[in-house]
């Protein structure tokens, strides 16, 4: 099975691998949380390609044979440039514009995402493909991903955040909700409650997980089943190791940080 690289600005890509590895459940993992730097939506095009360019540099040095921009910022500032600059397949994330397009009922979506994914071209040129036929109202989730990666994900204060920039979309009848942004899956039990069992909320991820899926049967990247175990964390880039090697056999999972760990090892125990 091939190395699969996957990052975003912090923890939340975690829940794209989550279902990456509901398709290929014996894959060999390296997840890099650039959280030293979290979150990439405030961040400048040209420090996020920065950025996404040293942590490919890292991942391919680490093995890895694919990559997963698990980051829908960092998909739309950097992917194209990554592309054209290594020699590897990439997938990125998109928010899934599409099929809430083609199921809403109301003719009105609502788009929780960052700015910078607001604003990027890739983002843009799917919106255009659909705004003539239904309308897609957006919102900022301001304060989504500071609240996952301080692990507060539900309780009175999680509920205030993310009503404040979900009820704007609700109010304009959106009936179908798309989670722009990796962060936000951890928050989507507070989301439902909040917009109630008549709204659909969109999570792109499985979709990710598919195409991840497609791209390495057609380089030839798939192979029999390895043994499964779960690797160690280190906390500084520069000083990235392989993962611990439990009972002798290679990890299929190793997690790597730019800042402080808390959250990433967390989080990842709690996707299993």
């Amino acid at each position: 099975m091939a190395v699969i690289g996957i990052f975003d600005s912090g923890s939340g890509g975690l829940s794209v691998l989550k279902e990456i590895r509901k398709v290929l459940p014996s894959g060999h993992f390296i997840y890099y949380a650039d959280n030293a730097h979290c979150p990439y939506g405030d961040k400048s095009p040209e420090y996020i390609q920065d950025r996404a360019r040293a942590i490919t540099r890292l991942l391919l040095d680490k093995g890895a044979e694919a990559i997963v921009v698990a980051c829908n910022t960092a998909t739309g500032a950097a992917i194209a440039t990554l592309r054209a600059e290594f020699d590897v397949p990439f997938v990125g994330m998109e928010p899934a514009v599409k099929p809430a397009a083609l199921g809403t009922r109301t003719g009105v979506i609502g788009v929780l995402a960052t700015a910078g994914t607001l604003k990027a071209s890739k983002y843009l040129k799917t919106k255009g493909l659909y705004q003539d036929n239904v309308r897609i109202e957006e919102h900022v989730g301001e304060g989504f991903v500071q609240l996952v990666e301080r692990l507060e994900l539900d309780g009175p204060e999680t509920e205030r955040v993310v009503r404040a920039s979900l009820q704007p979309l609700l109010d304009a009848g959106a009936d179908t909700i798309v989670l722009g942004c990796t962060h936000y899956p951890f928050l989507r039990p507070v989301i439902e409650r909040i917009a109630g069992p008549d709204i659909r909320v969109i999570d792109p991820a499985p979709a990710v997980a598919k195409q991840v899926l497609k791209v390495l049967s057609e380089r030839g990247l798939l192979s029999p089943a390895t043994p499964s175990s779960f690797a160690g964390l280190t906390g500084d880039p520069s000083k990235a190791r392989d993962g611990d090697r439990q009972g002798g056999k290679s990890p299929t999972l190793e997690l790597l940080s730019s800042g402080d760990p808390t959250t990433l090892r967390r989080l990842a125990a709690m996707i299993g």
